[in-house]
C-alpha cells in the first residue's frame, strides 16, 4: 500500500537540528533527592540515540569547563545552549544576575555552543505552589523587564558570543500570547529573542503557530513539548500551580496532547533559520526508570516528522 501525503515520514527537516534536555530526565534543580545523578542522564541520553543536549539548571552538569567537556565529549556528545535563570523586572538584582548568568554564558561558549536559555523566575512556588510575588508585573516592571533584556543580551553577544533567548514559562510573568508579544515589543532582536517552548505557549493558551509564523526571525531556539488538554482543563478550573499540573501528569509524550508536534515541525522547517529542537517533558519528580524508554519513544516519533540530530545549526 503507498503512504498518503498525511502519513507518510517527512524528508529531514533540513534547517532543524534535534536535541534533549535534563528536564526530560525530571531534573528542575542542580541537586535533589529525587532526581537521577548526572552522570545516568547522561549515559541514557547517548543510549536513547540523542547527540545533542542543553545543560539543564546550572550545577546539575559540571560547571568547570574542562570537566563537562570531558564528560560530554567522551560520550560523544555536543551542546547546543545553556540554561540560566533570572528576574529581569528586578533592578536590585542586577548586579548578582549578571554575575550569575555571565558564569553560565561563559561556560557555555566555552563547550562550543552559542544560545543561553533564560527563564524567568516563576509566581508560585514550584514545590508548594504558594504565591511568592503578584502574577502581573506594573508598567514600570515591564518597561525594567526590556531594558535590562536588552542590556544583558548585549553583554552576553559582546563577551561570549552567546544568544539570549528568553523562554515563556508557566506560572511566569512571560506566559500568555500577549505577555510573550509584550516581550517581544519591549526588546531589540539583535539581543534578546525567543526561546519558543511549544508545551508553555500552550499551557498559557496561546498559538504556536501564530507565533511562528508572525515572529519567524525573532525565534531563535525551540523546546518541543506537549501538554494534556485535560490537566490543563484541571488547572484552569482548579487555579493549579505549574507544579502540581506537573505532578498530574500534564507534560505527555507525543503524540498525546497539543501542539501537534507534526504542525510544528513543519512550519519550523519553512523558516528561514536553523534551529536546535530540544525536547523538554517536565517529569519533575518521577521514579528513575520512567524516563528512558519515553526518550526512546519520543526520539522515534520526531524523527518521523522529519527532524533528526546530525548536522549543528548556523547560529545567525
Amino acid at each position: 500500500m503507498t503512504a498518503t501525503s498525511e502519513t507518510a515520514p517527512r524528508a529531514v527537516a533540513g534547517n532543524l537540528c534535534l536535541g534533549s534536555a535534563p528536564d526530560s530526565w525530571g531534573v528542575w534543580f542542580p541537586e535533589d533527592e529525587h532526581q537521577v545523578p548526572h552522570t545516568r542522564f547522561l549515559d541514557e541520553l547517548v543510549e536513547a540515540g540523542y547527540r545533542w543536549l542543553e545543560l539543564g539548571p546550572p550545577g546539575y552538569l559540571p560547571l568547570d569547563p574542562q570537566r563537562l567537556a570531558d564528560e560530554v565529549g567522551s560520550r560523544g556528545l555536543q551542546v547546543s545552549g545553556g540554561t540560566t535563570f533570572g528576574a529581569l523586572h528586578r533592578p536590585e538584582e542586577w548586579e548578582r544576575m549578571l554575575a550569575e548568568v555571565s558564569e553560565v554564558a561563559e561556560l557555555t561558549a566555552a563547550v562550543g555552543a552559542h544560545h543561553l536559555v533564560f527563564i524567568p523566575p516563576m509566581f508560585r512556588d514550584e514545590k508548594t505552589g504558594a504565591f511568592t510575588e503578584s502574577p502581573q508585573l506594573s508598567a514600570d516592571q515591564w518597561r525594567a523587564l526590556g531594558s535590562a533584556a536588552n542590556e544583558l543580551g548585549k553583554i552576553l553577544l559582546e563577551e561570549h558570543d552567546v544568544r539570549l533567548c528568553l523562554h515563556p514559562h508557566a506560572d511566569s510573568h512571560v506566559q500568555t500570547q500577549p505577555e510573550i508579544e509584550r516581550f517581544l515589543d519591549a526588546t531589540d532582536s539583535r539581543y534578546a529573542n525567543l526561546c519558543l517552548d511549544t508545551g508553555h505557549v500552550a499551557y498559557g493558551g496561546g498559538d504556536n503557530l501564530d507565533l511562528i509564523r508572525r515572529f519567524a526571525e525573532r525565534i531563535g531556539y525551540v523546546h518541543i513539548k506537549q501538554m494534556d488538554p485535560g490537566v490543563l482543563a484541571q488547572v484552569s478550573a482548579e487555579d493549579l500551580s505549574f507544579g502540581e499540573a506537573v505532578k498530574r501528569g500534564v507534560c505527555v509524550e507525543p503524540p498525546a496532547g497539543v501542539p501537534d508536534p507534526g504542525e510544528i515541525v513543519r512550519e519550523l522547517s519553512t523558516l528561514d533559520a536553523e534551529l536546535f529542537v530540544i525536547v523538554e517533558q517536565d517529569l519533575y519528580p518521577c521514579a528513575p526508570d520512567v524516563p528512558m524508554p519515553i526518550a526512546v519513544r519520543t526520539r522515534e516519533y520526531l524523527g518521523g516528522c522529519g527532524l533528526s540530530g546530525t548536522r549543528r545549526p548556523q547560529v545567525r
